[in-house]
This record gives structure tokens, sequence and C-alpha cells, in this order.
């Protein structure tokens, strides 16, 4: 007797699910690879093809291949290059979301993302893999108590994470570079930490090729169409990509492959990173956590790479992906070195070593979208990243690979991450952008 190898799939990834006894990918994980990589017959397509190497796309196509499938991902430039939203230096993990309508979710999530990221240095080391994760903890500081501080300490309390609620005289204390002047309330999460991004995705790159995955450099495009399947992509115009299921993990890339379906339910504004050029050791890892202050976030300098104190300020309307500058110009400069003005004194007069810009996307409702495409059954859209995606993608990668296999063992969060219904209004993208050149102008003015 024979068994179709996609039964068979089904059979013994249901069988290692059960095996668990019930305990939720939030306890248990995919982390380690699972046995030995399958490897596919010469010509053999995919069990899936993932189109997008960002953090939706390479922890997807890894933790699918954990599950025994074989997987092709497809891009256009390749993991971790300059214009993707998961390309830059650094990015913050930290599970402060009471701001969200569904922070609690994203609090468990990324509590567990934590312990995954410290695993992942553990595991990575014996592969001579660059360590990407920093336990810096994380200062939240305001000049007030408000409702996303408060809802960001239920939502702590209800989880078990620790933290601390500290005054203006322990921040002086603990670090006296700081200027708490005007600081009432602030709240401290040592285990948060930040991840060296770009080094991250090509590690996650490394790792997936390793285990049997494969990684193609070429544009996509829709390819033959079979009633609601999707039969194939094609790639740089010319060669046919046969598979099973075919994942799009475009990030800000959505609006131009799917316009009809995601130009308005997706909006891809450009965010703006500075580091300053330090000259001592206050600034950096571990003398320093990473902090949040009324429209900035930011960290120490991080080794080995040693980037410079990170400023994240502002940023404008997108554009188009493919041809935007990733570079902040002169006139948005001001922003930044006011926060260094107001909370970091001792910088005033520090140059700015570099500048990054990338793409984030943003959905009507502010969560993560992992769906099937409303016109193909083989088809999935996994995006929509809201600035947080990279910091839970560990946790996120597992989700979604055992939802697009059918071993979803977390049903009650489909309807979150589900296409929205609503769309940005026709002259929303117009409003922002008046609204970033207004504010733009009176930013250099005021400077």
């Amino acid at each position: 007797m024979t068994i179709d190898r996609r039964d068979f799939l089904k059979t013994a990834t249901a069988g290692a699910a059960m095996s668990l006894g019930g305990v939720t990918p939030l306890a248990t994980g995919l982390l380690s690879p699972r046995g030995t990589p399958v490897k596919r017959r010469e010509g053999q397509a995919p069990d899936f093809v993932v189109i997008g190497a960002g953090t939706f796309g390479m922890w997807t196509a890894l933790n699918l291949v954990r599950l025994g499938a074989t997987v092709t991902v497809v891009d256009a430039y390749g993991p971790a290059n300059s214009r993707s939203t998961s390309g830059g230096e650094t990015r913050g993990v930290r599970s402060s979301y009471g701001d969200r309508p569904h922070g609690l979710q994203w609090v468990y999530w990324a509590d567990e993302a934590i312990r995954r990221w410290t695993q992942w240095d553990e595991e990575g080391s014996e592969l001579l893999l660059p360590r990407v994760f920093f336990q810096t903890g994380d200062l939240i500081m305001r000049e007030e108590m408000e409702p996303y501080l408060e809802d960001t300490v239920a939502h702590w309390d209800t989880v078990g994470i620790e933290y601390e609620t500290l005054g203006p005289d322990e921040i002086a204390r603990r670090w006296p570079w700081i200027n708490p002047e005007g600081i009432t309330t602030a709240l401290y999460e040592p285990g948060a930490g930040v991840v060296r991004a770009r080094r991250a995705i090509e590690s996650v790159a490394t790792r997936f090729t390793h285990e049997g995955g494969e990684i193609r450099i070429a544009r996509a495009s829709l390819g033959g169409q079979n009633g609601g399947r999707l039969d194939d992509i094609v790639l740089d115009g010319e060669e046919s990509l046969s598979g099973s299921t075919f994942i799009f993990a475009l990030g800000p890339w959505f609006p131009k492959f799917f316009p009809e379906l995601m130009g308005k339910r997706l909006m891809i504004p450009i965010g703006y990173v500075f580091y300053f050029g330090i000259q001592d050791s206050r600034w950096m890892y571990p003398n320093m956590p990473s902090y949040g202050v009324p429209g900035c976030t930011g960290w120490p300098a991080l080794p080995p790479d040693h980037r410079g104190f990170r400023v994240r300020t502002g940023g404008k309307a997108g554009d188009d992906p493919d041809t935007s500058d990733r570079w902040a110009d002169l006139e948005s400069h001001d922003s930044p070195r006011r926060i260094i003005e107001r909370y970091f004194p001792d910088l005033i007069g520090a140059p700015i070593a570099e500048t990054r810009a990338c793409h984030y996307e943003l959905g009507p409702g502010g969560n993560f979208l992992v769906d099937k495409h409303p016109d193909f059954e083989n088809v999935w859209l996994a995006g929509s990243g809201s600035a947080e995606a990279f910091k839970q993608g560990p946790v996120l990668g597992e989700y979604i690979a055992k939802r697009v296999m059918g071993l979803d063992d977390q049903p009650q969060l489909a309807e979150g991450f589900a296409l929205p219904e609503e769309e940005f209004e026709d002259d929303f993208f117009e409003r922002a952008a008046r609204r970033d050149t207004t504010a733009r102008r009176d930013s250099v003015r005021s400077g």
C-alpha cells in the first residue's frame, strides 16, 4: 500500500502534536530542529512556497521545515536586505502592550519570544552563529500615569511578567546620565531586550537552508490558476515555480502585489532611526536600558557592532518600497536631537554616526494578518506587522506554520488575525501625507 506524502505529513505532524499532551506552543515550541531534514527528489515541487524572506516569511519557513515539509523561499532581494522591514540593525523586544486592544495576547507571545530568543542564541553558538539577543531591560518614562501604563501593568500582572515601578529619584540613582526632570512614573521590564535584527534574519536563513530549505533570489508574480487554486508563481518573468501551498509574506510590498485586495488595507509609512556616536561606556550595553518616551524609543549601543546610541522618532508617509530612499534627510534630524537634549543631555553635540529608514506596515485593526486569500484555497497571507512582528517572530512563525498545515492549536486567535473587512478611507493617505509635511515643517521651525 502506498501513502500519499501529503497525507503522511499531516498524520506524522498531527501525531507529534498529540504527543505534546495538549500543551500549547507557548509552552513547547519548535525552536530546536526536529529529526532529519526532508530531502526532495530532483524536480519535485515543494510542499510550500513562501514569498518574502522577512520575519514572517523566514520564521514560518523554518518552522515548516521542522514540521517535515519541503519549503522554498523566494525573495526579490534576499533575507535581511536593506529594503526589508526586517533588515534594520536592531529591534527592541518588550511586552508592554497596554495601548493595544489585543495587547494581552501580544504580551503572552512577547514573553515567550524573549525566552526563545535566548534559546536561539544558546543553540546558535554551537553552529558558530553570532549572538543576536541582548537583555537590556526596558524603561518606559512618562510625566504622569496614563491608561497605556495602567493597562500594561494589568497585562503584566495577569501574565506574571516581572516589572518595577520607578520614580524620578530611583531613575537618577540607577542611571545618573538620564534626566528624569518632569517624569513622575516609569515602568521597568528587566527581561526585555534588543535583537540585532539583520544578523537574526541571516541566522534564521542559515539554519533554514542547513535543515533542508531552499532560498531563491528572484522577483515573483502570480502564475497559472485553476479554479480556486494557484498552480505556480513566475520568477523574474520567465521560470515557473509550482507548489502545493503558497504563503505570501510581502511586508510593505503587499499593496503592490495585490493592489485591489491590500491597497486600502495597509499603510506603509517610513520610520527613521538615528545612531549617535558615543564616547564612553554609559551609553553601551549593559550599562543602559532600552527606553521609551513619548514619540520615541531607543537603546544603548550593542556589541560587537557598536553602531551607537539609538533614537527612533517619527517618520513620514510611505512610498514605493522598491524605490524609496532609505536614509533620514536633514529636515528629520531636529526631532532626535530634541530627545537627546530633553532626556540625555550629556550627549548634546554628539554626532549622528548613522541613519536608517524602513517601511513598516499598519492595518486598520493594528493586529497581524494571517489568513487565506479570499480567491485562492491554497494561498495564505501573512503580514501587517504593525512595527511589532519582529519581536515576536520566533512564536509568530510557529503559529503560522501550524496554521497552514492544519495543526492550529490556538483556534481562538484566528478571528483576530483575519483579513480585515474595513479599509482606510480614500483620502486617508492624502491627509496622512499632509500631516507629515506640516509636522516636518513645524519641527524645523521649532528647532
